[in-house]
């Protein structure tokens, strides 16, 4: 069983902005490129109201080093 739950996108971006990130840029359409030192950017591809699964949380959390205790 996945430690993840799922959640709105508006609060995952909150919860990393939060842990340190910032907005670097606005690219296209929905796409953020976030910015923290010590990792490489990383590209927030998600519309607000998107609702964010186990699977893809944890993609994020390797790239991003999100914890669920953040959410």
């Amino acid at each position: 069983m996945s430690a993840w739950g799922s959640c709105k996108a508006r609060t995952l971006y909150r919860a990393l902005m939060n842990m340190g990130w910032s907005l670097k840029r606005e690219a296209k359409g929905s796409h953020r490129v976030l910015e923290r030192g010590g990792y490489p950017d990383y590209t927030f591809a998600f519309h607000d109201g998107d609702e964010i699964g186990p699977r893809m949380l944890a993609r994020v959390a390797k790239h991003t080093g999100l914890k669920p205790e953040h959410l």
